[in-house]
């Protein structure tokens, strides 16, 4: 049987007699890299074969022999800065893609394509949650990326990948009397664990500044400024510092809880009120509401009463402009805006003076 003659047309170009299909034969960092141009027109051929030697001169040919699973070793002592719970799901993830990505520990990245990533996600993520097919998405992710601009590889194999579409969760928000209701409940018990009081400041504190139990908890004396009227609180989500004011509605139970403390004295000795919460929820025959229920109510009041979002935003601590809580509470917008709308009316405002004509 004839073999199919492949015949060469110009330097790194080729093209199959047979078929007039182009091939590319670069040879870069020591290595000979063929690749199918896909395409029996001339003028393409040369656009792909240029595009290709760009992008082999973008990898480090001393790098070339690197393996998915070393690269993923590589990648994990990048993340030691994030939180707990972020390390602890990536390594998850790498663990077992060394275990079960065919040529982990002897593919080279170069070698692998798309589709062999597709499946391996397919596979093995595919059936998980939005939210958990996301963060195995986004550390394969993070280890091409790295890959790349680190020139191991020119691309990411799977940089066209796309995140699949989180379902909106039903999240139960206490209206301001539940909320003190709970709080009023939590102090007449006599024992919860660690003491009436010390829990319902907790919870208080929460609701009435609108902060999360992380950042209420690690407060100390130090960082309540009364002379300037700022807390000074520690987002661990995001890693980030922010201010919030001392809003008077929480100014009283602030006074009592700092009186007598030292600079670095915490402001509250325990760490969570859930046990209480559960309990004061299950007596009243009220929702299981958590801590995090009553920093939304907080964030839906602060809306009704007309707040600005950006500046509810920055309360949050969030650097979004206010997009993830117009997202999030668009059910209070559209309220809130019904109620605005009823301004818009043709009556004149008391507050506004008509000047006369010619009075300038």
């Amino acid at each position: 049987m004839h073999k199919p003659r492949l015949k060469k047309v110009a330097p790194c170009l080729y093209k199959y007699e047979s078929s007039g299909v182009y091939f590319a034969h670069v040879r870069a960092g020591g290595k000979l890299h063929r690749k199918s141009l896909e395409t029996d027109d001339r003028s393409l051929a040369n656009r792909r074969l240029a595009e290709f030697r760009r992008k082999l001169s973008r990898i480090d040919p001393g790098l070339s022999k690197t393996t998915l699973a070393a690269m993923a070793d590589l990648y994990l002592q990048t993340i030691e800065y994030r939180s707990h719970s972020t390390k602890k799901a990536r390594r998850g993830i790498i663990r077992r893609l060394k275990k079960t990505f065919y040529g982990a520990d002897s593919l080279t990245l170069g070698d692998i394509k798309p589709s062999q990533v597709e499946s391996w996600i397919s596979k093995y993520a595919g059936k998980l949650s939005a939210s958990h097919y996301n963060t195995f998405l986004t550390t394969l992710r993070d280890i091409f990326a790295l890959a790349v601009r680190d020139r191991y590889i020119s691309d990411s194999p799977c940089a066209g990948f796309t995140y699949r579409k989180r379902e909106q969760p039903i999240r139960l928000t206490p209206s301001f009397e539940e909320f003190q209701a709970i709080v009023a409940d939590i102090r007449a018990q006599q024992f919860n664990g660690h003491g009436a009081d010390e829990s319902a400041d907790f919870v208080e504190f929460i609701g009435l500044a609108g902060v999360g139990q992380a950042e209420a908890s690690g407060l100390t004396r130090k960082h309540v400024k009364f002379g300037a009227e700022q807390i000074q609180l520690f987002r661990h989500k995001t890693r980030q510092a922010f201010t919030i004011p001392i809003y008077p509605q929480v100014r009283p139970l602030l006074e009592k809880l700092c009186e007598g403390l030292k600079a670095d004295d915490r402001v509250f000795r325990i760490n969570s009120a859930k046990k209480a919460i559960a309990g004061a929820c299950s007596r009243l025959g009220l929702p299981h509401y958590t801590h995090r229920s009553f920093r939304r109510t907080f964030i839906t009041i602060a809306i009704e009463r007309g707040i600005d979002v950006k500046v509810v935003s920055e309360w949050q601590g969030h650097r979004d402009g206010g997009k993830l809580i117009l997202d999030t509470y668009s059910h209070v917008n559209r309220a809130h805006s019904q109620r605005m709308a009823q301004l818009m009316t043709m009556d004149r405002l008391e507050n506004i003076v008509m000047l006369k004509k010619g009075a300038m």
